[in-house]
């Protein structure tokens, strides 16, 4: 088998959608061994922030000389990168390994009746891996609310978060904070230790503390008064926690009170006797990186690529572009999914830039470039549909101290990084 041949074998099982249940990756778990049985856990949840808050832990995690498995979702370049360990991607030599131990039985599973998604094959997939490597803690990152999440396949973990929780997903997790908050509760176990973000709607606080009530568990809230903030830039933010100097590497007020989730998080860690020094966290919080989350491809011009779709998202980047970008000469360069709410997205953005080349991603969910231009054109006066991402980046090219920003859905990141830092290389 190609390294090719396991990706179709992944992607054919697209095909099955969402099925809401643990029934199927508890039966696939259990005839891998119980793969997710070994490992110690941080599991989160939430609607922003997730990738954040798993990066920075997990990033400590391995700078404290722990094995360290990180399972995130979605992928922005490769594949690869939703199975890593302290940082590295899973080589292809071991997916493909993986891919032909996990198929036979998805296989068998699928015969008696039970057909298994793409995300109950890679979870268990990623369960075994870690597993495997002898992992001694995983970052575990819940793919679509929380409850009925194939990652909430295992025991009570070591320490959950719930990140910032926004309406997304409202058809199938529900059209209120509260109802979406009950179906990210669902990962919060009997007599575990829950850390809560800290800004949220009061239902979402109401939700979450009426939840860990009911099961025993113990709830954490960041004190954020042992947060200062000493410089934001957007490269990133300098921070001070109990006294200790940080670099967090991602900028917006957002990213602060992510820190602040994964900080208390990691409290619970040591709490529970895990060895996390300072210097492990001022080298995991220094090292953290993730693509295509407010980052930078070019600095003169400036090149900002944002993927991120939803209110939550559109308003984080909105903080950034009004605190670090004001009056700056800005073009966009947009995608989104046809099933989002672009027009609340673009509310928020659009009015920063005076510019706006729209495109479509390739994907089938995706908007088209002249849907999203006649849109956008409610908030910008100076838009246009481009053909093809190389199209798009012809038509929104800048230079000197104009910016660029790259902004919408990870599909639209994905296919555009490339090309963009081609362009704008030094």
């Amino acid at each position: 088998m190609t390294y090719e041949e396991a990706l179709q074998k992944i992607n054919s099982r697209l095909r099955f959608g969402i099925k809401p249940g643990l029934e199927r990756i508890e039966a696939l778990c259990k005839k891998l061994g119980d793969p997710q049985k070994k490992p110690r856990f941080v599991h989160v949840a939430g609607t922003n922030g997730k990738g954040t808050t798993c990066t920075l832990i997990a990033s400590v995690l391995t700078a404290a000389g722990y094995r360290t498995g990180l399972y995130t979702s979605p992928y922005v370049l490769d594949f690869r990168e939703r199975f890593r360990i302290d940082g590295e991607m899973i080589p292809e030599a071991e997916l493909i390994e993986e891919v032909k131990r996990v198929s036979p039985v998805a296989d068998e599973l699928e015969a008696a009746g039970d057909t298994v998604t793409e995300f109950e094959f890679i979870t268990a997939l990623a369960f075994d891996w870690f597993a495997q490597r002898d992992c001694d803690f995983v970052v575990l990152e819940v793919g679509l609310g929380g409850r009925f999440d194939a990652t909430n396949v295992i025991d009570t973990p070591e320490a959950a978060a719930i990140a910032s929780i926004s309406l997304d997903h409202t058809a199938i997790l529900g059209d209120t904070y509260a109802k979406i908050a009950f179906e990210k509760a669902g990962i919060i176990k009997k007599g575990g230790d829950v850390v809560l973000y800290p800004v949220q709607d009061p239902s979402v606080f109401e939700t979450i503390e009426s939840a860990c009530n009911e099961r025993g568990a113990h709830l954490h809230i960041p004190d954020e008064k042992n947060m200062q903030v000493n410089g934001t830039a957007l490269t990133g933010t300098a921070l001070t926690w109990r006294g200790l100097p940080l670099t967090l590497p991602f900028t917006g007020a957002h990213q602060v009170h992510n820190a602040a989730t994964a900080l208390t998080v990691l409290d619970v860690l040591r709490e529970k006797h895990a060895n996390i020094t300072d210097e492990a966290l001022q080298k995991g919080f220094a090292s953290a990186y993730i693509p295509a989350r407010m980052e930078i491809l070019s600095q003169k011009p400036l090149v900002l690529l944002d993927g991120g779709h939803n209110p939550g998202c559109a308003s984080a980047l909105h903080e950034v572009l009004k605190t670090h970008l004001s009056g700056r000469h800005i073009t966009a360069i947009m995608g989104m999914m046809a099933d989002k709410d672009s027009m609340r997205y673009l509310e928020l953005t659009a009015p920063h830039f005076e510019r706006i080349i729209t495109v479509r991603p390739q994907n089938p969910r995706s908007l088209s470039a002249e849907a999203l231009a006649d849109e956008a054109k409610h908030f910008c006066k100076d838009v246009q549909p481009a053909q093809s991402m190389k199209d798009a980046i012809e038509k929104a090219t800048v230079s000197g101290d104009e910016v660029l920003v790259i902004c919408g859905s990870f599909f639209l990141a994905s296919e555009i990084r490339d090309l963009a830092i081609e362009k704008y290389k030094a």
